[in-house]
């Protein structure tokens, strides 16, 4: 009985810190996308240097992979944009969206314009 004790217990000590499975604060009330659903790309950028993600509602980027961008954010996230890294070998990284800081990019193809504003919602910035 004492052993679940300790177990149940190191587990509750763990959850606060975990951003898995929880809603984070939002980047921005508003974005810009290609279409309504954000499902198609505006543009193909490169990294032009790494990042590393202070936390869950970002994604790792090393120095020259492509990155596809969905979304830009606006107001005051309009620092950050939305896209899933594309590794050079297809396949060798799981895909992901996530946010990323738009000066660590250099745009290198124009895809769609990014005309249609959308409202974020809480799914946009939810760490699962």
């Amino acid at each position: 009985m004492p052993c679940k004790l300790w177990l149940a217990l190191s587990v509750w000590l763990l959850l606060p810190t975990s951003e898995a499975g929880r809603q984070m604060p939002k980047l921005a009330d508003k974005k810009l996308c290609a279409d309504s659903d954000c499902s198609h790309p505006i543009l193909i950028a490169r990294a032009l240097q790494d990042y590393y993600p202070g936390d869950c509602r970002f994604i790792p980027i090393r120095q020259g992979q492509l990155i596809y961008v969905y979304a830009m954010l606006k107001d005051r996230g309009n620092l950050f944009w939305a896209g899933s890294v594309q590794d050079s070998y297809y396949g060798q990284q799981e895909a992901r969206i996530g946010h990323f800081p738009s000066s660590v990019v250099e745009e290198t193809h124009p895809l769609m314009p990014a005309s249609t504003e959308v409202k974020t919602t809480k799914w946009d910035f939810y760490c699962n």
